[in-house]
């Protein structure tokens, strides 16, 4: 899922994701219900996930590692993501989502 942080146009988007760790390769791999499934190439010990997952959206998207912030999730599957800079429609075409209705 991917939504405002608030009603203002310049809050940080919330990214909710499904993280599969040492998958072949680091991916988006689709939608899964209401999150966005990303395949992480690293293990899942010792933080190589997260980081890898940042690496990986960082370069995605085009924007700064310290804009993207892990606010919940750091041990586990599901992870909620804050990302400043960026609208809602821009993260969703950069990492290759259709559009919400």
């Amino acid at each position: 899922m991917i939504r405002s942080g608030s009603e203002q146009s310049d809050s940080p988007a919330l990214l909710t994701v499904k993280v599969v760790p040492g998958s072949s390769r680091t991916q988006v791999a689709g939608k899964l219900g209401d999150m966005i499934k990303i395949k992480i190439a690293a293990p899942p010990e010792k933080g190589k996930a997260n980081e890898c997952l940042i690496d990986f959206l960082s370069e995605t998207l085009g924007c700064r590692r310290h804009d993207i912030q892990l606010v919940r999730g750091q041990s586990q599957p599901v992870k909620q993501l804050q990302i400043a800079g960026l609208s809602l429609e821009t993260i969703r075409q950069r990492l290759g989502l259709p559009n919400a209705d």
